[in-house]
C-alpha cells in the first residue's frame, strides 16, 4: 500500500474536475481544493468524498507558502500570470508544482533555482499546450531514429461544439468567459511556410485563415496561433521549411469575427457610456450606434452600416454574416446591453447569453499533426496524427478532460517516482511524455496515425 499523498488543487474551475477525478481513484491522495474563496472550492470539493476546501490568496505570499508547504505537490489551474509565485513557494518548501500552462519567461527564470531545490515543476501538460507535444514528438522522434526528416509541419487543435450543437451563426459555443476566446482575435501569428518566415498582425489574423482538411465530415478553417516559429528548434525539426501551429473554427466563423472586428468590437477601452454607473437603459441599437459612429440608431440603417465592414465579396457569406448581426439582436432596440464597461465586455455578456452550451449539448476536440517526411532513402511521404474527442452529454466536456487528465497523469506519475527530470519542464524528451502517452489510451484519449 502506498504512503498517502497530499496534493494542494489551485483553482476549481471546469478543467479541474476531471483531474481531481483522476487523482482519486488511486485511493492514496489527499486533495485540498483552493481558492481565494473558499465558496468557490467547496462547491467542488463537496462532489467528492474526502476532498477539503480552503481559502488560499496566492497573492498574500505568506498564506500561499504556508499552504504549500503542508502539502506534497500543488497543481496550479489559475491563471498563468501567477504560476511564477506557486513555484517561488514551492522553491521555498521543496514541494513539486504541475501546471497545464505554457513555459511563461517568468517561469523559466525559476529552472535554476527548482533544479537546486530538487523539484519538479511540470508545465504544458493539458491539450494545447501537452497532448499535442506527445504525439507530435513520437512521430518526430521515429523519422529520426528511421534516419528521416521532417520538411514541414503543420498543427491544428480545435475546441468546438460537436457539429449538432454548432447551431448558431459563428459555429462556436463557450464553457467559460467569452473575453479570451475574443482577446485571442488580437494576437499577432508568426509562423514559417514554405521557408519563409511569416507574420500575420492581429487585425489581419481572420483574413490568413485556410481550409484545414481532417475528416470529410467536418468543414473546418484554420490559422495561427501566436509564435510557432521556434518550434522548429524546440521540436528539433531544423529541415521543416514549414512550421505552423494553429486554431482550427467552423466554416464562416473567420469572415463573422472579422466584421465584428472591423466593427469595433475588440476594444477593450473602459466608457462611460457603457459602466455599471451610467444612467438610463442601454438598447442594443445605440451600442452599436455609438460603436459606428453613425447618425441614427435606426436598425435597418444600422445594418446597411454594417454591410460596409464586411470584407468577404461572397453572396452566400454576406447573408450568412447579416443574419449572424441580426441573430445577436445587436442593431435591436428591444434587447438590452450588459453594462460591462467597454465595448469588448458587452460584446461578451451577450455572446454568453447566446452562445454557453446548453443542457445534453456535446463539446469536440480535434487536433491534427500533419508531417511531409523525406526518408533516408531519398523517398517522400505524408504522415497524420489526429486526435477527436467527444464530450459526454452532462458529463465532462471533451476540453476539460483533455487538459484535466493528462494534468492528473503526470501528477500520479511525478508522486509515484516515474518521472523525475527536475527543474521547470515541459513534455519534450521520452522519458517524460512516454509514461504518459502510455496512459492516456485507457481514458478513452488517442491519436489515429495515418500514412500517405
Amino acid at each position: 500500500m502506498s504512503a498517502q499523498r497530499n496534493i494542494l488543487l489551485l483553482g476549481s474551475g471546469f478543467v479541474a474536475e476531471p483531474c481531481l477525478e483522476y487523482l482519486l481513484r488511486s485511493g492514496n491522495n489527499r486533495i485540498t481544493v483552493a481558492c481565494r474563496r473558499v465558496e468557490k472550492a467547496q462547491v467542488l470539493a463537496d462532489k467528492y468524498a474526502g476532498v477539503a476546501a480552503a481559502s488560499v490568496d496566492v497573492e498574500d505570499a505568506a498564506a500561499l507558502e504556508e499552504a504549500v508547504a503542508a502539502h506534497d505537490l500543488v497543481i496550479s489551474l489559475i491563471p498563468y500570470t501567477q504560476h511564477a509565485l506557486v513555484m517561488r513557494a514551492a522553491i521555498k518548501a521543496r514541494k513539486h508544482v504541475v501546471t497545464t500552462s505554457y513555459i511563461s519567461p517568468a517561469m523559466e527564470e525559476l529552472d535554476a533555482a527548482a533544479k537546486e531545490a530538487g523539484i519538479i515543476c511540470m508545465n504544458e501538460i493539458g491539450l494545447d499546450p501537452g497532448i499535442d507535444h506527445l504525439y507530435a514528438l513520437k512521430i518526430i522522434n521515429e523519422v529520426r531514429a528511421e534516419g528521416g526528416k521532417i520538411t514541414s509541419f503543420e498543427s491544428f487543435c480545435g475546441g468546438l461544439p460537436a457539429p449538432e450543437a454548432s447551431n448558431n451563426p459563428l459555429g462556436y459555443k463557450f464553457s467559460w468567459s467569452a473575453r479570451g476566446v475574443l482577446l485571442a482575435l488580437r494576437n499577432n501569428a508568426r509562423y514559417w511556410q514554405d521557408g519563409k518566415l511569416v507574420e500575420i498582425a492581429g487585425p489581419d489574423l481572420m483574413d490568413s485563415a485556410r481550409p484545414i482538411f481532417i475528416y470529410p465530415a467536418f468543414a473546418l478553417v484554420g490559422y495561427g496561433n501566436r509564435d510557432s516559429s521556434h518550434y522548429r528548434e524546440r521540436y528539433n525539426i531544423p529541415h521543416a521549411e514549414t512550421c505552423v501551429r494553429g486554431t482550427l473554427r467552423y466554416q464562416g466563423f473567420p469572415e463573422f469575427a472579422k466584421t465584428l472586428v472591423n466593427m469595433g468590437f475588440l476594444d477593450d477601452t473602459p466608457r462611460d457610456s457603457l459602466s455599471a454607473t451610467a444612467t438610463g437603459d442601454l438598447p442594443w441599437n445605440r451600442v452599436t450606434q455609438q460603436l459606428l459612429g453613425h447618425a441614427t440608431d435606426c436598425p435597418d440603417e444600422l445594418l446597411r452600416a454594417i454591410e460596409g465592414r464586411i470584407e468577404t465579396q461572397d453572396a452566400e457569406a454576406r447573408r450568412r454574416i447579416i443574419h449572424g448581426i441580426k441573430w445577436l439582436g445587436i442593431t435591436s432596440p428591444a434587447i438590452q446591453a450588459a453594462k460591462r464597461g467597454s465595448y469588448l465586455d458587452v460584446l461578451c455578456a451577450r455572446l454568453e447569453e447566446l452562445m454557453m452550451y446548453g443542457e445534453g449539448e456535446r463539446d469536440m476536440i480535434v487536433l491534427q499533426h500533419k508531417f511531409e517526411v523525406e526518408n533516408k532513402d531519398g523517398s517522400h511521404n505524408t504522415r497524420t496524427s489526429v486526435t477527436l474527442m467527444y464530450g459526454e452529454p452532462d458529463g465532462f466536456q471533451a476540453m476539460a478532460t483533455t487538459v484535466g487528465v493528462p494534468c492528473g497523469i503526470a501528477t500520479q506519475l511525478i508522486l509515484d517516482g516515474k518521472i523525475t527530470a527536475t527543474g521547470v519542464i515541459a513534455p519534450m524528451t521520452p522519458e517524460i511524455y512516454q509514461p504518459i502517452m502510455d496512459l492516456l489510451p485507457s481514458e478513452g484519449i488517442n491519436a489515429v496515425e495515418e500514412t500517405i
